[in-house]
Order: structure tokens, then sequence, then C-alpha cells
């Protein structure tokens, strides 16, 4: 039976070209059909990056390729972008077209990297996964394929991190998080590989991936293979935290937690938590005669139609920071069964007093249609995408773009993360509630 599903959060695998565009000096090239690479940069692309958007290399596949098999056609764009784009590291992605005709693309990328060519590829047929897994897929291809051919085993960097987080561009924020979370850790005394974006080191940081002391997942669940890898690969451990940390007492559980994981100084840890939770505590301080004489124009719960990280650290925020109360919860990212109960047991203790109803669904229209079907006889806030702005129209509600596609905003180095994140949060939202009042 054919299922549409309307208005999608996320791409097909063949996404995982962001992932690539994320690192600097980074590459992809497309063994697929035309069109297939300005389709996932128009949903999640915000921005072309260093070689991203139409700058992609693409051997837009045609009958001709389907029918004779489109290695030749492979070879001679490989070659033409070496001439004419100056990268660190270029990434084959193949597309359905070759997956399905059997293009044997292991074999064409090899003749290259024997060349000692800084070329990897991987599988990423748009119907074999979304990008969240072939996120995983890539990132795991440049660490097996590239990254270890420079392995020699001089022991591990005292101090240093590996970080697996947010999706680049998948997550609009993605690189002011990154930034926030390296921030961060690097307060309490580590050295962090944050792997993308403005504060990574590029293709030179990738390389020290191996000699990292510890490997830290802060993702419900994106990451959590790259860390396993890494762990059977080099033998490096890994710290889990299963959502972003936002605001004041999340962060703070997240840094304490990963200080006593790192067996780090206590007295250096317990000494930059406590400043940063000065600085963000005095800045809600200031703010408290507005929120009190206005509490009742304020929304009185919300709803969250996001990935589940998101989700999770939204929720814990505003719930246990802000005092909104949780409506339904809907979790977006097509998670895999084996990840929902643990997802389903954040939820259920949100809080020491407190549980929410979480929902796993990909059609944004049948979210929509379970919330249209609500009560709205109090304010609410909704953090989701661009497709909500309607429904938040319809039933009264605050709307907090947080979630692809974002359409009505510009995403610089904004973030959601960490302190910062959470001043930037409360920021926003109530600039979205006080702009109804006229």
């Amino acid at each position: 039976m054919l299922k549409i599903i309307e208005q999608p959060r996320f791409s097909c695998a063949l996404a995982a070209q962001q992932t690539v565009v994320a690192i600097k000096r980074g590459v992809p090239i497309l063994h697929s059909g035309p069109g297939c690479g300005g389709k996932v940069s128009s949903l999640i692309g915000q921005g072309e990056g260093y070689a991203g958007g139409n700058t992609i290399p693409c051997t837009n596949c045609s009958e001709t390729e389907i029918v004779y098999g489109g290695e030749k056609k492979l070879r001679s764009v490989i070659e033409g972008a070496f001439k004419v784009i100056d990268a660190d590291i270029y990434v084959v992605l193949t597309g359905c077209t070759s997956d399905i005709v059997g293009d044997d693309v292991p074999s064409v990328v090899s003749t290259y990297q024997k060349l000692n060519k800084p070329i990897v590829y991987a599988e990423t047929g748009g119907f074999k996964s979304n990008n969240y897994v072939s996120h995983e897929v890539v990132v795991n291809a440049i660490i097996d394929q590239y990254v270890d051919e420079f392995f020699n085993d001089k022991g591990v960097i005292k101090g240093l991190v590996n970080v697996f987080a947010t999706i680049p561009y998948q997550d609009p924020y993605w690189n002011g998080n990154l930034e926030e979370i390296k921030r961060i850790l690097e307060g309490i005394g580590l050295k962090v590989n944050i792997l993308f974006g403005n504060e990574s080191g590029g293709i030179e940081e990738w390389k020290t991936v191996p000699y990292a002391e510890l490997n830290i997942v802060v993702n419900a669940w994106v990451g959590l293979k790259v860390a396993k890898n890494l762990q059977e690969k080099y033998g490096t451990p890994y710290f889990h935290f299963p959502y972003l940390p936002i605001g004041g007492k999340a962060t703070s559980d997240f840094l304490r937690q990963v200080g006593d994981f790192a067996k780090l100084d206590k007295k250096m840890v317990d000494e930059f938590v406590d400043k940063e939770e000065k600085k963000f505590y005095s800045f809600i301080e200031r703010t408290a005669d507005f929120m009190l004489e206005f509490r009742y124009g304020l929304p009185r719960k919300f709803y969250t139609i996001l990935e589940s990280s998101y989700a999770i650290g939204f929720a814990k925020f505003l719930l246990n920071e802000l005092g909104i109360i949780p409506a339904k919860q809907f979790i977006v990212d097509d998670t895999p069964d084996e990840y929902k109960a643990a997802i389903e047991n954040q939820f259920k203790h949100i809080s020491e007093f407190r549980s929410c109803e979480v929902t796993f669904a990909v059609d944004g229209g049948e979210i929509q249609k379970d919330i249209r079907n609500g009560e709205h006889k109090n304010r609410s806030l909704i953090l989701g995408s661009a497709w909500e702005r309607d429904l938040a129209n319809e039933i009264g509600a605050d709307l907090l773009i947080v979630s692809p596609p974002v359409a009505y905003r510009l995403v610089l180095n904004g973030t959601y993360a960490g302190y910062n994140g959470g001043l930037r949060a409360i920021e926003d939202i109530y600039d979205i509630v006080l702009n109804t009042y006229r």
C-alpha cells in the first residue's frame, strides 16, 4: 500500500552531502541523478559552504548510465573535481540510480586512493535510509578509509575528546550548537575535536580522532554507531548524553557527568559550572519581575515536533526552568526501534514530578491533525518547523522554528545548546510572545 508522507522534516540518505559540506574544505561528489543534490539543499541547506549547493560535482546519471553503467562517467567527474576544486577531502556519495544499477563505486574510488588522493566513498542511495542514518555512514567511511591510513599507535593525547552531537544542516543551528558545546567542554579542561564548522581544524583535526581519550555522544541515538566503531577500532571508550543540553540545569548536569566519566579535576569542573550558572541565572533574575507580572500572558503548555535530541532537551528546559507544562510531544526523526524505549523513558522522567506523552511519527499532516483536535483553552507554544506556521495561527499558538525547513528565519551562528543557548531560547520565545501584543 502506497503511503504519502506529508510535510517531511528530513531527507533521504543522499542528504549526507551536507555532512561533507560542513567539513572545512570538504567536497561531496554525487553519483546520482540530476536534481537530487539541489532538492536536498532546498530542504535543509541554508548557505552553500565551501562547495555545497550548485557547486557540488555530480554525474547527473541519465538513461545511458542506467543501461550501460555509470563508472566511466564517475571517473570523469572525479578527475574533473580534482582539477577544478581544491579540497582536503572528497567524498563520493551514491544515489538511487547508481545503487540500483550496481556500479562498482568502491573499485573506482580505490583507484584514486592508491594514488594517495584524499577521497572516500559511501553508499547513500536514497531508498536505503534517511540522512540521520547516512550521516553516521559517511563519518565512519571517512574514519575507516582515510583517517585510519594515518594512524600509528603512539598512544592517546591527554585530555583530547571527539564530540559527536548534532547533524550539520539537518539541525539548522548546528554550527552555533557545536561552538557552544566545544566552549563549555574546554571550560572544564578538555581539548575538543568538534570536527565540523568554524571551530574545527578541518581534516587535520580528523586525523587526530584515533588519539582521543574519550568520545562524547551528545544525541539520543545519532553518533552511537560512530562511537562504537571507534571503540572497536582503537579501544576508545565513549560517554553518551542522550539529548541536547539546554539552559543552566541540563548543561551543568552534562558537564558534571562528563567530568566524572573522564575523571577530571572536580574542583576545576565545579568552578567553571558555578561561574557559568551565576552568569546564566543572573539574567533570569533580571527578568523575574517581568515573568511574574506577565505570567498570564505567557504560554501555559508546549508541543514539540522535533527530532528526539531537541525534543527531550527542550522539554526538560521549558518545564524545569521556565515552568511551561508539556502537552503531547512528537518525535519526527524516524527513530530506529532499538532506541525508542530509552527516549520514552526520558519523557517518563522529564522531571521529578511530571511525565509526558510522546509519539513517534514522521507524517506532519497527521501530527498537525492530532494537535488541532486537542483542547486549546490556554495559550500554547509550538516548537517545530516552518510547516507549523498555519497551524499556530489557527489555534492561536506561538511558534518557535527549530526544525527544518526553517524558511522564515535566517540562521548564522545561533545556538540553543548550553548556557548561552538557554538564554537565546528564552529571548526567542518571549520575543515571539511579546510581538503578538499591539
